[in-house]
This record gives structure tokens, C-alpha cells and sequence, in this order.
């Protein structure tokens, strides 16, 4: 059993800045890409940023140089820190990890939290 477990969503002005986090807990052998996506209201769910256990970043061209995401692999834990928010940032911001369970891989998501960027 995985869970994914996400913090730190919430409502913040245009130009204001958040950090979200998710942990993941249960019974891990590895961990592998760990990711953050989004869905606005009406809209497909898409990547944010994600980064590998090594430390590779990706980041969708709408976040570059206002998103960062970071990873404690001590922590089994990814965080993404957002800045210079714009309302189009809304969303339900989800976290994903690949991982493995012995020697069974799964992708798992977390219950997402809501980010609000509204003045």
C-alpha cells in the first residue's frame, strides 16, 4: 500500500507565491519519477514539472522560471515552489510518483490539493 499525501494548496493573490509538497509513504523499494500535474476546470489534466531520483527537472513552457520542483529522497518527498502566480495557474495541482513494490512498478497519485490564484 502507497499513499501519496499532498499539502500546502490554498488562495493567493496574482504575483503571490506557494510551495506545495507531497510525501509518499508505504512499502517503497524505489522511487523513480516524481511529478506534479494540474487540471483546470473544463480541462485535460497536465504535467507541471516532474524530476527523476537524480535530480533531472522537466517543467511545461508555461512555468519555466516561475516553478521549481525539488525532491528529498530522504523523505520519500517532492516539493514544487510557485512564484509569480498568475490566475491561470488554478487548478487541482496532483502529485505522481513511479515506483516499485518489491519487484512490481506502479503509478500512483495523490488525492490533489487545490491552488486558487485570484485577486
Amino acid at each position: 500500500q502507497v499513499q501519496l499525501v499532498e499539502s500546502g494548496g490554498g488562495l493567493v493573490q496574482p504575483g503571490g507565491s506557494l510551495r506545495l509538497s507531497c510525501a509518499a509513504s508505504g512499502s517503497i523499494s524505489s522511487l523513480f519519477f516524481m511529478g506534479w500535474y494540474r487540471q483546470a476546470p473544463g480541462k485535460q489534466r497536465e504535467l507541471v514539472a516532474r524530476i527523476s531520483s537524480s535530480g533531472s527537472t522537466n517543467y511545461a513552457d508555461s512555468v519555466k522560471g516561475r516553478f521549481t520542483i525539488s525532491r528529498d529522497n530522504a523523505k520519500n518527498t517532492v516539493y514544487l515552489q510557485m512564484n509569480s502566480l498568475k490566475p491561470e495557474d488554478t487548478g487541482v495541482y496532483y502529485c505522481n510518483a513511479d515506483l516499485t513494490i518489491a519487484t512490481s512498478w506502479g503509478d500512483y497519485w495523490g488525492q490533489g490539493t487545490q491552488v486558487t490564484v485570484s485577486s
